[in-house]
């Protein structure tokens, strides 16, 4: 593999990194903009028979995911604080830009009742999330008994299931189960004990950790596998609803955004973001 090439991957890896910390945001939704959907796909449901060729992709891929939960994640939550408007608008364009890319599957591929069907039935799914998301509950509190546990390993399976779907946020998932908060202070309790080499933290993080890592798994080598069945049953089916998703995600994002602290200046730097994100996401899927 070319550096090169192995380093775009890590970037592209961040990328779906990011997206997967930011409710609203879907990871999922940035694979199919970069281009890279199918083949991670491919390489998560063909790993044990085709080992070399799928490790050779998903490392770089995971490389950039696991350095953006812990590089990124914090300056993410920042920017988010501080400028809700341009950072969100910022994705919409970066999601947006992906379309271009996706009509290329569909492009002179005809247009039927259940393209349009499939369509409108996953952009109202994405919709709802949102809305529904607006009213979800408190955040719950972890222990470490084995109901604990084990719901640790539900959530991580479910979670995992719906970062790979377009247009579904695992982390707006997260939230809706009142995971997603003590889940972000666990990995970066988890990265501060590992600096300090607090141990009693780092085994407490790692008793926690380890039943939803083996969820997230589990639940990544599940929901390939049937997507990749569902994609080779009905292909345009499937590009149409992807669509329909990716069309819903801005309308979600929107929907979420605070905008208490609306300004001019704050909405204009958002546009050039947007605009960048529409260019990153054209750069991205070459």
């Amino acid at each position: 593999m070319k550096i090169s090439s192995f380093w775009m991957d890590v970037l592209r890896g961040m990328v779906i990194g990011v997206a997967n910390i930011i409710p609203g945001v879907s990871g999922g939704t940035m694979m199919v903009s970069m281009g890279i959907y199918d083949k991670l796909i491919h390489s998560v449901t063909h790993l044990f028979s085709d080992f070399k060729k799928s490790f050779r992709f998903l490392l770089p891929i995971l490389i950039g995911i696991v350095l953006a939960l812990s590089l990124l994640a914090k300056l993410f939550s920042f920017l988010l604080a501080r400028w809700p408007i341009a950072t969100n608008l910022g994705f919409c364009g970066l999601i947006l830009g992906s379309l271009p890319s996706i009509f290329k599957h569909v492009k002179h591929k005809g247009f039927k009742l259940s393209y349009g069907l499939c369509f409108a039935a996953f952009f109202v799914l994405i919709v709802v999330l949102a809305v529904v998301n607006e009213s979800s509950g408190n955040d719950v509190v972890l222990h470490t008994n084995f109901f604990g546990l084990f719901m640790l390993f539900i959530v991580g399976v479910i979670a995992a299931a719906t970062m790979v779907i377009p247009g579904v946020s695992g982390s707006m998932m997260l939230m809706l189960m009142g995971y997603y908060q003590p889940v972000i202070n666990l990995v970066s309790d988890g990265i501060t004990a590992l600096l300090k080499l607090d141990w009693g933290m780092i085994g407490h993080c790692v008793i926690l950790g380890v039943p939803f890592a083996i969820g997230v798994v589990l639940g990544i080598f599940a929901i390939a596998k049937l997507i990749e069945w569902i994609m080779n049953k009905w292909h345009l089916q499937t590009m149409w609803a992807i669509i329909g998703l990716i069309c819903a995600s801005p309308i979600a994002i929107l929907l979420k955004t605070s905008w208490a602290s609306f300004s001019i200046g704050q909405l204009l730097i958002g546009l050039v973001a947007a605009a960048a994100g529409w260019f990153a996401a054209g750069w991205l899927s070459e």
